[in-house]
């Protein structure tokens, strides 16, 4: 087997199509669904199957994934060994959140890192699907709930985002229907909440799948909702109605790859979100 076609198994994975492996590799698509035939060819099985419309890994390409993930972690250190990057803050570090935290949160506060930081350079994967660390889909993770265990990832407590209840500002909110998520993510606090406080009223003829889609939904007029009080409030289109304090609170938690750590750059990174995080409003 060719030890470069790791890196193309590894790229379908984290994408879950060939076109956006192609993209991510700056290649082909071709290229990609060939060099992903001569790794199956050369095993004797297959690594990949098509499931609603994207490609998952199989039992054994679940096993080939894991062992190219610790191949690339190892070609990484051995990278920054050498080069003696990782006594400087400099490279590419790979950050998921969340849509909404990623655009109201991380991005208008990226200038600050870069005046800090000017040779670190910032990969946002903006999903809301939790990011594999393990698996080195991403360096650091920034998300809305305890992380389940582990030993190889690294979980730090940052603090609460508070959530309140919100409507347009021009219009009058107390027969707005309530605005809520879609089926899959019912399960969520926000969501919950929801459900609770529209058992009795219609609900809106909507249902979205991120706090950003609520946004613009309540601009159109189509519904009232709950929001993070740190990007609704800024927000001179919406209108509280809850009040001054928050009615649900969610955790705000920050991960690492523990091997990767002490590297300069995802310090640098760790340090920059702790900061961030202590400019949220409190959360009671």
């Amino acid at each position: 087997m060719d030890w470069n076609d790791l890196r193309f198994i590894l790229a379908i994975a984290r994408a879950g199509t060939l076109a956006a492996a192609a993209r991510r590799l700056g290649v082909n698509q071709t290229t990609v669904a060939r060099r992903l035939g001569a790794a199956e060819a050369a095993l004797g099985t297959r690594l990949f199957e098509r499931i609603d419309g994207a490609l998952r890994p199989t039992e054994s390409g679940e096993a080939a994934v894991t062992r190219a993930a610790q191949v690339e972690q190892e070609v990484h250190a051995l990278e920054h060994r050498i080069s003696g990057a990782d006594a400087d803050a400099a490279g590419l570090v790979r950050l998921t959140s969340v849509p909404m935290l990623v655009n109201r949160l991380l991005i208008p506060a990226l200038p600050q890192l870069y005046a800090r930081y000017p040779r670190i350079r910032i990969e946002l994967i903006a999903e809301a699907r939790n990011a594999s660390l393990t698996r080195r889909e991403a360096d650091v993770a920034l998300r809305l709930a305890r992380p389940e265990g582990g030993s190889a990832v690294l979980a730090k407590r940052l603090g609460y985002l508070g959530y309140a209840a919100y409507g347009p500002r021009k219009r009058a909110a107390e027969r707005l229907p309530w605005i809520t998520y879609e089926e899959g993510l019912s399960h969520l606090p926000q969501a919950r909440w929801i459900a609770t406080a529209a058992h009795d009223s219609e609900p809106a003829p909507l249902l979205v799948g991120d706090a950003e889609a609520i946004v613009y939904a309540i601009h159109a007029g189509l519904g009232k909702s709950l929001l993070p009080c740190f990007m609704a409030d800024r927000d001179s289109r919406l209108r509280r109605l809850s009040g001054s304090t928050a009615v649900l609170r969610r955790e705000l938690w920050l991960l690492t790859h523990n091997e990767l750590r002490h590297h300069a750059r995802i310090a640098a990174v760790v340090a920059w979100l702790t900061e961030l995080a202590e400019t949220l409003p409190p959360a009671g």
